[in-house]
C-alpha cells in the first residue's frame, strides 16, 4: 500500500519575503579551487587575466547572487596588503590554516574582478585572527572610498578607478574555535568588543554598509555562552549573525544524513532565541538577522569519543591538540590540477542540500543570506580540465531561480514520520536521537507580482513512495502547471563529465489537480518542485 501525506499551503501563512542573497555560494582558496579551479593560466579557456572562462560562464549560467570571501580559516592568517599591485612584488606566505603556500597571485583586486565577470555581488571577509582595527579600515578604505586617500588612491593606481561594490563585511571568522588563527575562544567579552570597534570604523567609512558577527562555531563546547557574551558587546553596531555548520553523519546512517534540517532548526532557533533575548535586555527596537553562511553535509567515520554522561562526547575534555606535525606545506600549480575525489552518494547529497535551503526559506524573515560550501566546487563541479553539473546543482538552480524575491509561506505537514538514533563520531560531530520525524518535508514561495507559486517537496522517506495530497485551495484562481521531479534507483550513480545526465530532473506527467487539491506521487528519497500559476 502506497503511503499517503497531507501538505497544506495557505497563503495567510507568510513568513517573510525571500532576499535572492539567500542562494549565494562561499569561496575559500583550499587546495585547487582557485588555482587551478578558477585560475589557469594555460586553461584552454583562459581569458586575458588567466581565469577559466568555462568556469565564468557556467557560474553567470547559474545567475549565482552572492558570494563570501577570500576565506574562511584561511584568511584569518593572511594579509591582503601582501596580495596588490604588480605580481612580481607580491609576498608569497605560509597559510597555516591549511598548511599550504599562498602565492598572492590571486589577491584582493584578483577577487574583486572574478566577482565583476561572473555578475555576483561580492561579501567580504576580514581578517580578525593575526590582522587588526588598522588594517581591517585600510583594507575598506582601499576597496570603498572614493579617492583623495592614500589607500583610495593607491587602489586607482592600480588600475581600479571605482571603489568595489561591497555592501556586506564578515569580521571575522569561526573566531570562537580553537582551530582558528588568533582564536578568541578564551575571550568572548574582547572579541565582542573589537568587533563593536570594527563595525563602527566600516560604517564610518561606508555608511552604506552593512556588518555580520561571526557567531559561534564550536556548537558543542560553548554555545550558546560564547555567543551571547560576544554579541552583547557588539549588537547594536551589527547587522547580522554569522552561523556555520557542517552535519556529518555515520556512514550509511541515510536517516541521520536527511534529518539534516532539524539539526539546523534547532540551532537556527536557539540563535534567533540569542538574539532575542539580547534585544530585550539592551532595550532596542533593532531585530537582528542571520547569515548562515558556511554548511555543507557528509559522511563520517568514527573517531576517538571521550563519552560522558549522556552518551556522547564530554566536550568538557576536549582540547587542541599540539603534537608536532610534519614541516610541509603544499604548493599548488594552477597548471597541476590536484585532484579531489567528489563524493559519492550524489543524490543524497541533492537532497541534504535541498533541505538546508527549505530550511531557509521556512525562516526567511530572519534569515537573509545563505552560502553553500559547496555551491562552487561540487553542485557546479569542475576539476583541472572540464566542467559540468552534479546533482546537487539542480534543486540549488531550481530554488534560486523560482524562490528569490518571493514571499515565503509556511506548509503545515502531516504523513510518515521516522526516528534516528543518538551518534558520536567526534566532538564536533555528534547529534542527539529525534522521533517522529516528517518524511515529506517542504516549503513553499508565493510570486504576487508573476501569479506563480512554487511548492518544494523532498520525499526523505528510505524505503516507501509517498503519495503527497496538496491543498492549495487558498490560492484563488490558480491552476496546477507542471511537477518536476529528480531521483535515482540507484544511490552510488552520480553525474561526472564523461555521464553528465547520470541524475537530472524530469517532469511527472501523472500529477493532477481536482477542486484545489493537487495529488502528486513522490518517489522515495526524491526532490520535487510543484508549479502553480494565475
Amino acid at each position: 500500500m502506497v503511503k499517503k501525506a497531507k501538505v497544506t499551503v495557505q497563503p495567510d501563512y507568510k513568513i517573510g519575503r525571500v532576499d535572492k542573497r539567500l542562494f549565494g555560494a562561499f569561496l575559500e582558496p583550499i587546495g585547487s579551487w582557485v588555482y587551478g579551479g578558477l585560475y589557469n593560466p594555460k586553461h584552454p579557456t583562459a581569458d586575458d587575466m588567466g581565469f577559466r572562462s568555462d568556469v565564468i560562464d557556467a557560474v553567470k549560467e547559474f545567475d549565482l547572487p552572492a558570494l563570501r570571501f577570500p576565506g574562511g580559516n584561511w584568511v584569518s592568517g593572511w594579509d591582503w596588503k601582501d596580495s596588490i599591485g604588480p605580481v612580481e612584488n607580491r609576498k608569497a606566505q605560509l597559510d597555516l590554516a591549511w598548511f599550504q603556500v599562498e602565492p598572492n597571485i590571486i589577491g584582493h583586486d584578483e577577487y574583486m574582478e572574478w566577482t565583476k565577470r561572473v555578475h555576483t555581488e561580492p561579501m567580504y571577509t576580514l581578517n580578525l585572527g593575526t590582522e587588526g582595527i588598522k588594517s581591517a579600515a585600510h583594507l575598506v578604505e582601499y576597496s570603498r572610498h572614493i579617492g583623495g586617500t592614500y589607500w583610495s588612491d593607491l587602489r586607482k593606481k592600480y588600475g581600479h578607478p571605482d571603489p568595489y561594490p561591497i555592501k556586506t563585511w564578515y569580521l571575522g571568522n569561526e573566531m570562537d574555535g580553537h582551530w582558528q588563527i588568533g582564536s578568541w575562544e578564551k575571550d568572548p567579552l574582547g572579541f565582542g568588543i573589537r568587533t563593536h570597534e570594527v563595525s563602527k570604523m566600516v560604517k564610518w567609512i561606508d555608511n552604506k554598509a552593512e556588518t555580520v558577527f561571526a557567531g559561534t562555531s564550536d556548537h558543542y563546547k560553548h554555545f550558546p555562552e560564547w555567543e551571547m557574551a560576544a554579541l552583547e558587546q557588539c549588537y547594536e553596531s551589527v547587522d547580522y549573525v554569522s552561523l556555520h555548520h557542517y552535519h556529518s553523519a555515520p556512514e550509511g546512517d541515510i536517516a541521520n544524513y536527511l534529518n539534516i534540517s532539524s539539526v539546523f532548526e534547532n540551532y537556527i532557533k536557539t540563535t534567533i532565541a540569542i538574539c532575542d533575548y539580547l534585544q530585550t535586555k539592551l532595550r532596542t527596537p533593532k531585530k537582528m538577522y542571520i547569515s548562515f553562511d558556511e554548511y555543507g553535509c557528509n559522511f563520517g567515520k568514527q573517531g576517538e569519543v571521550l563519552f560522558g554522561r549522556r552518551g556522547w562526547q564530554d566536550v568538557t575534555k576536549s582540547y587542541a591538540q599540539f603534537a608536532p606535525r610534519d614541516n610541509v606545506f603544499t604548493r599548488y600549480d594552477p597548471e597541476h590540477y590536484v585532484e579531489r575525489r567528489f563524493g559519492s552518494y550524489q543524490m543524497l547529497n541533492a537532497l541534504a542540500m535541498s533541505s538546508v535551503l527549505l530550511t531557509f526559506l521556512r525562516h526567511a524573515d530572519r534569515i537573509k543570506i545563505g552560502c553553500m560550501t559547496g555551491g562552487i566546487r561540487n553542485a557546479l563541479a569542475f576539476n583541472g580540465v572540464h566542467v559540468w553539473k552534479n546533482a546537487a546543482y539542480y534543486p540549488y538552480y531550481q530554488i534560486n531561480k523560482l524562490a528569490r524575491d518571493g514571499i515565503s509561506i509556511l506548509p503545515v505537514v502531516d504523513g510518515p514520520t521516522f526516528n534516528t538514533e543518538q551518534f558520536a563520531l567526534t566532538g564536533s560531530n555528534q547529534c542527539h536521537a529525534y522521533e517522529n520525524v516528517q518524511a515529506i518535508e517542504a516549503a513553499a514561495v508565493q510570486n504576487e507580482e508573476k501569479g506563480e507559486v512554487y511548492i518544494f517537496i523532498i520525499n526523505r522517506g528510505i524505503e516507501d513512495d509517498i503519495e503527497v495530497n496538496l491543498d492549495v485551495r487558498g490560492f484563488d484562481g490558480y491552476k496546477f502547471a507542471e511537477h518536476i521531479e529528480m531521483y535515482t534507483d540507484d544511490l552510488e550513480m552520480g553525474n561526472s563529465f564523461e555521464n553528465q545526465d547520470a541524475i537530472k530532473p524530469t517532469k511527472n506527467l501523472e500529477t493532477k489537480m481536482e477542486n484545489g487539491k493537487v495529488i502528486a506521487l513522490t518517489q522515495k528519497l526524491s526532490w520535487n518542485v510543484i508549479c502553480l500559476v494565475k
